[in-house]
């Protein structure tokens, strides 16, 4: 009877020795598994969030370095009023509307083509009316502002209401609202229709001539669609020389792109009026987000 007890209590510590080993066993595969796996994900994160965080700080280094560069040439610009005493707001205010009123008379003449509204989304047409704002912005703080006309703009249309509606003071914008179209205010060989499909490349901007951007937000990207209106009119095309002064440069998404928004443009151009450089004007306005970069062999040859 003794020796059948211990014999089922040997059995019964073999069984259990049997279940710790499996127990072992397992769990060992778990502690050996699991963290890799785990390890593995984790890895992937940390990379993917550390590269996002890089592309960030290079955008913000870029941007703070593009600001630096604006205040310099603000600086530079304001050198010879520096012996001047500082004027009011009120002064101020009074100088820009009359250095406006001059650039009326004198001033370069560039329009603003709205004649392709119709087929512009409600949210597209919103975004046409901060470009507007910001590139009449652009003018007033300009030595030497153009005389800005919108043109093909009714009362009626959506855009107009929309322009009063987010524009503070839109109605007193010293620029030219108007119904016409700029062939119908200009002789079309003053023309010159700025669009990024054009085969030449602008070198100069000539006091004679009148520049028409094409008004235009398009987020489904149909091409040449200013282009198409330039036709319509037959008058002159350039285009900016980004292809001249600017090289493609390496991103994730291998994405390169010309077009820009009409305030963007607007600002290369009052830059190169002020500097005579399509580089600089390049440097300080054209987007990072666009593909490009200045081409650094142009740089030296303007240096």
């Amino acid at each position: 009877m003794a020796n059948s007890f211990e014999n089922s209590m040997n059995d019964v510590n073999v069984i259990s020795e049997d279940l710790d080993l499996l127990h072992i066993e397992v769990d060992t595969d778990l502690t050996e598994n699991r963290p890799d796996r785990e390890n593995a994900v984790c890895s992937k994160n940390v990379l993917r969030k550390q590269r996002h965080w890089e592309r960030q700080l290079t955008a913000k280094k870029s941007k703070r370095k593009k600001e630096r560069q604006r205040r310099k040439l603000n600086r530079e610009q304001s050198d010879g009023d520096a012996d001047r005493p500082q004027h009011t707001k009120r002064v101020l205010k009074a100088i820009t509307k009359e250095r406006l009123a001059e650039a009326q008379s004198t001033g370069p003449r560039l329009c603003v083509d709205l004649s392709m509204t119709d087929c512009m989304s409600d949210k597209e047409i919103s975004r046409l009316s901060g470009q507007l704002r910001r590139l009449y912005g652009s003018n007033k703080k300009a030595s030497r502002p153009f005389h800005l006309f919108l043109t093909d703009l009714r009362e009626d249309s959506r855009l107009y209401r929309e322009c009063v509606r987010m524009n503070d003071g839109f109605l007193n914008y010293a620029m030219d609202l108007m119904e016409e179209s700029c062939l119908d205010l200009f002789p079309s060989v003053t023309i010159v229709y700025l669009t990024p499909d054009a085969e030449q490349a602008l070198q100069s901007v000539d006091p004679g001539k009148v520049y028409v951007l094409g008004g235009l937000v398009d987020e489904s990207i149909q091409k040449k669609l200013s282009l198409g209106r330039a036709s319509e009119l037959s008058v002159l095309t350039a285009r900016l020389p980004i292809e001249e002064y600017m090289i493609k440069k390496n991103n994730p998404k291998n994405f390169h792109s010309k077009i820009l928004a009409i305030n963007q443009v607007f600002d290369i151009l009052l830059t190169f009026c002020d500097t005579g450089s399509w580089t600089e004007a390049f440097r300080l306005w054209f987007p990072l987000g666009k593909g490009y970069t200045v081409d650094p062999n142009t740089s030296k040859s303007q240096s």
